[in-house]
């Protein structure tokens, strides 16, 4: 069996490919070098030291689950400027998981939603919770009294055991075993 020198797993590179890429990787560091010029400057000792003047320290716990991890969470004129693990939590020891290292970004997120919104004619509408409420329990109430299997219930990995409970029971009171949980999603 002959072997073929120009198969997909070569690893010889032609002169018009090397030059080709060379050109780039020396064009990307030109246009790099010139667009970090005066962009950065190293912090003082004083910005170091404390960056957000004035503001608090907080001990809180992560509310992505149950765990219930622990962070310091630092906040500045009551907005959350930044977040820390809590070294001393006794359940966390100092960790946090990749949802919990993230929990800044997700409470600070322009796209967070922050109230209920209803999709007519194809746009987003805000409406009142009320009217939210209302809606939800109609057409649960509908759609038990049609066909309770179509119906599925999201658990929460914020749940302890006794709330997994009452919330299964919920579901087959309603009338389907429909349940799953949301970190399978």
């Amino acid at each position: 069996m002959q072997r073929n020198t120009h198969d997909a797993l070569s690893t010889q590179v032609g002169r018009r490919s090397f030059l080709k890429m060379a050109a780039v990787a020396g064009a990307f560091g030109a246009t790099s070098a010139f667009a970090s010029a005066g962009a950065t400057r190293p912090a003082t000792e004083e910005e170091v030291k404390d960056p957000f003047p004035g503001s608090q320290k907080i001990k809180t716990v992560c509310t992505s689950c149950s765990v219930g991890c622990g962070i310091i969470a630092e906040v500045q004129n009551g907005v959350w400027v930044r977040q820390e693990v809590a070294q001393d939590h006794p359940i966390s020891h100092g960790g946090h998981c990749s949802k919990g290292a993230d929990m800044i970004d997700m409470v600070r997120s322009n796209v967070r939603l922050k109230y209920p919104m209803k999709k007519v004619n194809g746009a987003w509408k805000r409406i009142s919770w009320d009217t939210a409420l209302d809606e939800i329990a109609s057409k649960l109430k509908s759609l038990r009294g049609e066909s309770p299997e179509s119906t599925i219930f999201l658990g929460s990995a914020k749940m302890s055991t006794e709330q997994a409970y009452y919330f299964r029971k919920f579901a087959a009171m309603y009338g389907t075993n429909n349940i799953d949980h949301q970190a399978r999603i």
